[in-house]
């Protein structure tokens, strides 16, 4: 018998973040969170996305044995205002076992019938900024700080359930030496000549502070007509700043404005932290921290986190103008190994941006819905 019990206590707190630990602890391509971050992510006094969003933690056991958790997400925001009668669920993990993954999503369905809802989806995060998708494809890829890693037996049990694919999407990777940089480096000038734009670099964190809010603003808008898009909050935005500025080099984030200096497009790229997550397992203190300061400083592996362009600029070449900087940073460097985070497989027009850099998917993943 499946016993399924809400966690209400700090204690189960710690069981619910720790559960893939031990799920995870013979495979080489699971990457550890850190602890104390989890724990905020679900702190309604911390993360401002629960604000807009109502959550519920549940633990999975058999013979007093924990085997399995889920998140029950209410995204507020997306049921009242978007009209979008779902609930979403996400930090789904569980054992090779059916009555398990069956008794957890079974408590998704008991709570979606009590808010009189349509639909369940996931596995997804609070908002669109958070962790999204089952793995079905790539799982021999090492996982990143920005994407869930799942086990191949997953998908079998989402579909024993009843669930249907709703979303498709799919992560890509490239070697620095495959790049072709003719297409945007004869370009890129003329671009920025045509439409009177400039490159802005910035080296501190104060620089890059000045066009943060900006940065938001243009993401909301270049995503907003994006299947499941929420839009990000001044509190979310607030809370991002604080949580991932530690993890950023300013170098390495671009800003693209007009001639009276609104910004037009931007890029994240980050190195890749999968690594240091592994050494840290799970703790920044006493040493884990280290190991994030010598990764932003040596590294092989990069990701390009987001990329966002004006609705106004896209199809005019924007990007060849960020390709081109970035060319000139890494051409010089150690990376060789480039990867994108999860993109819908719909999204065509942000696969085309990428024809000279010769990518191969490396991981596809998918949101699965449930009719009530």
């Amino acid at each position: 018998m499946i016993e399924v019990l809400e966690v209400k206590q700090k204690k189960d707190f710690i069981k619910f973040i720790k559960f893939p630990f031990e799920l995870y602890k013979d495979n080489k391509y699971w990457v550890p969170p850190i602890i104390s971050e989890e724990l905020e992510t679900f702190n309604k006094d911390i993360n401002p996305s629960l604000i807009e969003a109502d959550a519920k933690y549940f633990l999975a056991y058999k013979n007093k044995k924990l085997v399995g958790r889920v998140a029950v997400i209410l995204n507020w925001k997306e049921i009242k205002e978007d009209n979008d009668k779902k609930i979403r669920f996400g930090w789904f993990d569980f054992i090779d076992d059916k009555t398990v993954s069956e008794a957890l999503l079974n408590k998704v369905k008991e709570v979606a019938l009590q808010e009189r809802l349509e639909y369940i989806e996931g596995p997804m995060g609070f908002n669109n900024l958070d962790k999204v998708g089952v793995m079905t494809e790539g799982f021999e890829q090492e996982g990143s700080m920005v994407t869930w890693y799942n086990h191949p037996y997953y998908i079998d049990h989402y579909n024993n359930f009843g669930l249907e694919v709703s979303k498709e999407y799919i992560e890509s990777k490239f070697y620095f030496s495959n790049v072709d940089p003719t297409g945007f480096t004869k370009i890129s000038s003329l671009i920025e000549r045509r439409y009177g734009l400039k490159t802005v670099h910035v080296n501190t964190k104060k620089e890059l502070m000045v066009y943060i809010d900006q940065m938001f603003d243009l993401f909301n808008l270049t995503y907003s007509k994006l299947e499941s898009y929420t839009t990000i909050s001044d509190d979310q935005r607030e809370y991002y700043k604080k949580k991932f500025i530690s993890f950023v080099d300013p170098k390495l984030i671009k800003f693209i404005v007009d001639k009276d200096g609104k910004l037009i497009s931007f890029s994240i790229v980050l190195p890749s932290f999968a690594k240091a997550l592994k050494k840290a397992n799970g703790k920044l203190f006493p040493f884990g921290f280290l190991h994030f300061l010598k990764a932003k400083k040596k590294y092989n592996k990069i990701v390009f986190y987001l990329i966002g362009v004006d609705p106004e600029y896209q199809n005019k070449g924007v990007t060849a103008i960020i390709f081109n900087e970035y060319y000139k940073i890494f051409k010089d460097s150690k990376a060789s190994e480039f990867y994108r985070t999860p993109e819908l497989a719909s999204n065509e027009a942000i696969q085309k941006i990428w024809k000279n850099f010769d990518p191969k998917i490396c991981v596809r993943r998918q949101t699965m819905k449930y009719n009530l």
